[in-house]
């Protein structure tokens, strides 16, 4: 059965304005001593092969050449080399990465980069607390073409504070001039805990939704395969990490925060990063949270996840059971549709979808009344 990877490296230079994951602005010190947890980790995952690798973050590319090496090291060490994933991602953001990383990178065998571009527009990046220009971006992704990289994504985000549809627009044409093989395309959400929900930052809800309808209309005009809520590729550049986890597959997570889901069981490890070190130096588990879903609980996760996938899902016999009703109901009010053995969001329900997914989470009779 194919499992993937996931590492997460919370560093970053400047923690962004919309950003609620857990990573830590001028921590660099720590990054020695994180990798030597990380290997501790490593060495103690119940898996040892995988099918694709994802190094998340914070900012991976924040790391020197030399770390980089370290990392791609100690991944070669317990996993094999990086070129034995079918697919090895890694995040970064356009200030870090350099032509000395991108060939660390390469060398190691990783074969696909995700870069945060997020605006096309350098007032908007500013707004955003992002730290890099458009100029920046340029360099970076011309850089990593440069450097051997064929297969490339690129985040985008509508609905910036003071954004135009014509903006939005504009930048997600000057995107498409340098065709990247995948983009994902997200509205922005104001969380808790960030400057934009401190600031009473509030998201025009239907500007956002005319922004992502034209992306739908216009990345499908050219070329690119909607397959995810948030998610476009050129055919055949579909996300396999991210598509694992939409379809409730097994995966590992190294590092503070990380989660795992094996066979049925979740765990996440602290979000701490000065306790993740510790407890790995110590010999404690760096596990804060664990849960097992079983029954209707395990099935309505699976498909929530599944509903993601824009060509949908076939039916189980326990899912038809336990949630038939609750699809009916969406294939009345127009958020489902059918299409041949199949049930999927229909384009209504692309933008109301948590209307749909609360349907299948716990406590089943109170939500979504």
């Amino acid at each position: 059965m194919k499992t993937g990877l996931y590492i997460h490296l919370p560093f970053c230079k400047q923690k962004c304005n919309y950003c609620d994951f857990a990573s830590f602005a001028g921590r660099e010190k720590f990054i020695s001593a994180y990798l030597s947890a990380l290997e501790k980790e490593a060495s103690l995952s119940p898996v040892k092969s995988f099918d694709t690798l994802y190094v998340g973050g914070g900012t991976p590319s924040i790391l020197s050449p030399a770390e980089l090496s370290e990392l791609c090291r100690l991944i070669e060490q317990h996993f094999g080399a990086v070129s034995r994933f079918s697919e090895s991602t890694l995040e970064a953001n356009p200030e870090s990465l350099t032509p000395a990383k991108i060939a660390v990178l390469r060398r190691a065998g990783f074969n696909r980069l995700s870069i945060g571009l997020q605006s096309f527009h350098d007032e908007e990046l500013a707004a955003l607390g992002r730290v890099h220009t458009v100029q920046t971006f340029l360099k970076g992704y011309q850089a990593a073409r440069e450097g051997g990289f064929q297969n490339i994504n690129v985040d985008l985000i509508a609905g910036v504070p003071g954004q135009t549809l014509e903006r939005f627009l504009d930048g997600l044409e000057k995107l498409l001039e340098l065709a990247p093989e995948h983009l994902s395309v997200y509205g922005l959400q104001i969380e808790e805990n960030t400057p934009f929900f401190e600031r009473g930052i509030v998201c025009d809800q239907l500007l956002m939704r005319r922004m992502l309808e034209e992306t739908h209309f216009r990345l499908q005009q050219a070329g690119y395969h909607h397959y995810e809520i948030s998610n476009f590729a050129r055919p055949g550049y579909e996300a396999k990490h991210n598509t694992h986890y939409w379809q409730n597959g097994d995966y590992i997570g190294l590092g503070s925060s990380a989660v795992s889901y094996l066979g049925g069981v979740r765990r996440q490890n602290t979000p701490d990063l000065e306790a993740y070190i510790r407890r790995m130096e110590t010999g404690e588990s760096p596990v804060v949270f664990s849960e097992k879903l079983t029954g209707q609980a395990r099935e309505g996760e699976t498909l929530l996840l599944g509903l993601r996938q824009l060509d949908g899902v076939a039916l189980t016999p326990r899912q038809e059971k336990w949630f038939g009703n609750e699809i009916q109901k969406h294939l009345k009010n127009g958020l489902l549709e059918r299409s041949g053995k199949k049930v999927k969001l229909s384009f209504e329900g692309m933008f109301l979808a948590n209307e749909v997914f609360c349907s299948f989470v716990a406590p089943f009779e109170e939500l979504c009344k």
